[in-house]
């Protein structure tokens, strides 16, 4: 199964950058014009420049944001601004975060992973990716040869083995910083041999699921591909051939999932029509409608109550809120989708196939695209944007659970969009994984 390898990984020098939390970012695809401008001001170090460097006028082939982000590693390399350890090791990685009042700690392992192409069934995943975010990532690729964050990836540990012998180090973390949301990340190297040939020994045996980062991993694989071609050799031992990636256990007590929230817009009057009492109730059991002036905690408290025994939701219109969980009929429509069992228990996958596909008529296609629909993680936002007619509805659902997520992953199908969103993301700049 999965070769989960320690690594000589490449960090900064707190020497000469001074506060890590300074030079440290979220990942790319969170990070918006305004996020990127205030991590480019923050330090000259910003690993932002690397990351997700500015475009600017008259770029060009040979000079653009990755040649520039491949000349900035260089120097940083060459100055000691960034150094890379003298042997082998794993990483501790522990992330302490405040959601709805609660504190949280999600504890990871930082390594080095084979990579594998999904036909294998060793590392597992469970949505699709799309062309342009991978062409980014590996023309940045190409230009360092480094992965600059770790993937997000799972693993089964029942007895929570691995995850003890990690919390034996979040006394003594050597690296130890206070983000800019107020987030506690911490640190620290794994070099005992045995506690490494132990961890490798244990996920020998395990497959992985990738939790957040499958366009990533897609664009590993790919460059891979073009170093073998380029070399007329496949190397095992070759760098290329392993992924950085931070492996959690499923049951994590810090292992969060939000929902993704729909929001519906420029409907006709026809596909409104269609969400009536008696067209909802072909396929759902409508529990307590509510009126849409329902306060957001009693709408959600509603919804909890039904969604344990059966996929369920919050639809919401200015007239009316409903919460729907499936019933026999739906069930028996869903086993028509085309997808696995796993798929067809998902809450967002009923969703969208009964209530946003079989009733007002949208198509696949253009939900993938935004047609319709835009998202949000705030429920209050979206029930706010109806009742204000910034949105003809609102559609809230339950957090996928990590188990669904890895049964999906286990058929070999794929969520439909914006399905999860793991909380916090992975901090971008702790280590990172050279590929030479």
């Amino acid at each position: 199964m999965a070769d989960v390898q320690p690594l000589r990984g490449i960090h900064y020098n707190s020497d000469v950058v001074g506060n890590l939390a300074e030079v440290v970012t979220p990942p790319y695809d969170v990070i918006s014009e305004e996020a990127q401008a205030r991590y480019y001001g923050r330090s000259p170090y910003n690993i932002i420049r690397l990351e997700l460097g500015l475009d600017e006028p008259g770029d060009t082939t040979l000079n653009n944001r990755y040649t520039r982000a491949a000349s900035t590693y260089a120097q940083w390399r060459a100055h000691s601004i960034l150094r890379q350890d003298a042997v082998p090791c794993y990483y501790f990685y522990q992330q302490i975060f405040t959601y709805n009042g609660k504190t949280y700690t999600r504890t990871s392992l930082l390594a080095r992973v084979r990579l594998e192409p999904w036909s294998a069934r060793v590392v597992l995943p469970h949505e699709h990716t799309m062309a342009k975010p991978k062409d980014d990532r590996l023309k940045l690729l190409r230009a360092c040869v480094t992965n600059l964050s770790p993937i997000m990836s799972l693993y089964d540990d029942p007895q929570g083995r691995i995850r003890r012998l990690l919390t034996s180090y979040a006394a003594k973390a050597e690296v130890q910083i206070t983000d800019e949301v107020n987030e506690d990340h911490h640190l620290h190297p794994i070099t005992d041999e045995e506690q490494i040939a132990l961890i490798q020994d244990f996920f020998s045996e395990r497959q992985l699921y990738i939790a957040d980062g499958h366009h990533r991993y897609e664009t590993t694989l790919n460059y891979r591909e073009e170093v073998q071609t380029m070399r007329h050799q496949r190397d095992p031992d070759d760098a290329a051939n392993f992924v950085l990636m931070a492996l959690i256990d499923l049951d994590d007590p810090g292992l969060l999932v939000l929902p993704t929230h729909r929001l519906l817009s420029g409907l006709s009057q026809d596909a409104l029509n269609t969400l009536t009492n008696q067209q909802l109730a072909q396929y759902f059991t409508i529990h307590q409608p509510g009126k849409a002036r329902d306060s957001q905690e009693a709408i959600l408290e509603r919804l909890a109550q039904v969604g344990a025994s059966a996929p369920s939701f919050i639809f919401s219109t200015a007239r009316q809120t409903w919460v729907l969980s499936l019933n026999d009929a739906g069930k028996a429509h869903m086993k028509e989708s085309g997808h696995s069992d796993a798929w067809n228990k998902l809450d967002v996958a009923v969703a969208h196939t009964l209530l946003l596909e079989a009733l007002p008529g949208l198509r696949p296609e253009d939900m993938a695209v935004g047609t319709h629909i835009r998202y949000t993680r705030d429920a209050q936002e979206a029930l706010e944007a109806v009742r204000k007619g910034e949105a003809q509805a609102a559609l809230l659902l339950n957090a996928t659970r990590v188990r669904q997520i890895c049964e999906v992953a286990e058929a070999d199908d794929r969520m439909p969009q914006k399905s999860t969103y793991f909380y916090p993301k992975l901090i971008t700049g702790l280590v990172m994984n050279p590929l030479w």
